[in-house]
């Protein structure tokens, strides 16, 4: 049994590794603009039956089962608001509640993002600050010279020598079922996966959409109290794994030295 306790003893230093883990990149990204929590989900390992329950005639017999540890069950995101900034830029826009900007990259792959810091690039597309096309593509005419973002998407500019706003595009949004499984692949950008379902585009401020709100980013959704809190308990728990495995190791020694005898 103290082999096996060991073990289970291991798997649980590797979770509470894996834990910590998330805990710091929480941490290290509570400044990062549209970030959302990691959540570490666990789930016991497979239990062993040495002995099944059963009736007899001095009463039930309980059974035996013997647990075998912890595994990661799956890294989850948490997709609550995040804290309002507002930045007075007219091309930060923060999406108020369900929903994320659908985006492509230079390898023509579609992914998604909470972040709206805005601009317009060299060809007059507007693009995120990675310079990630937004989708469906808007142009921003050369000589405009104020930019106006409703809280539909609409997006009307005012060019020289015009003293009258004009529709130039909108804003689209897209949803999952399941956005918690969403893959997160950096630049705070997330793939859709089969987990998340499909990505569903829709306009906001309409049912299932949030709203959106020009000169303003969503901040991260970073509890950093919480966040200290689970970084202690992960400390405490590491260390009373630790001392089952000297509990364990110390066990065995003292079989050794019995059978040695």
């Amino acid at each position: 049994m103290s082999i096996a306790a060991l073990h289970i003893a291991q798997t649980g230093l590797s979770g509470q590794e894996r834990q910590l883990s998330a805990i710091s990149n929480n941490i290290a990204n509570a400044g990062t603009k549209g970030y959302k929590v990691e959540r570490t989900e666990f789930a016991s390992l497979m239990y062993q039956t040495l002995r099944e329950a059963e009736e007899s005639e001095g009463g039930s017999v309980l059974g035996v089962s013997s647990g075998t540890g912890v595994q990661i069950a799956g890294i989850s995101r948490d997709f609550s608001q995040g804290t309002v900034n507002m930045t007075n830029r007219e091309l930060d826009v923060m999406i108020s509640a369900n929903g994320l900007l659908k985006v492509t990259k230079s390898d023509g792959q579609e992914y998604y993002t909470r972040n709206g810091q805005l601009k317009v690039d060299h060809e007059g597309r507007l693009v995120t600050n990675l310079n990630q096309p937004i989708e469906p593509e808007i142009s921003i005419p050369s000589d405009t010279t104020e930019i106006s973002i409703g809280r539909d998407g609409t997006i009307s500019v005012k060019t020289t020598g015009s003293s009258e706003a004009q529709d130039i595009g909108k804003i689209e949004l897209a949803k999952f079922i399941n956005p918690e499984s969403l893959k997160p692949v950096g630049d705070n950008l997330f793939a859709a996966n089969e987990s998340s379902g499909e990505a569903i585009l829709g306009e906001p401020a309409t049912e299932g959409f949030g709203e959106l709100m020009q000169y303003a980013l969503e901040g991260s959704n970073v509890n950093t109290v919480e966040e200290l809190i689970k970084l202690i308990a992960v400390q405490r728990t590491y260390e009373l794994n630790s001392k089952v495995i000297k509990g364990a190791d110390d066990m065995l020694s003292f079989a050794s030295q019995k059978i040695g005898n």
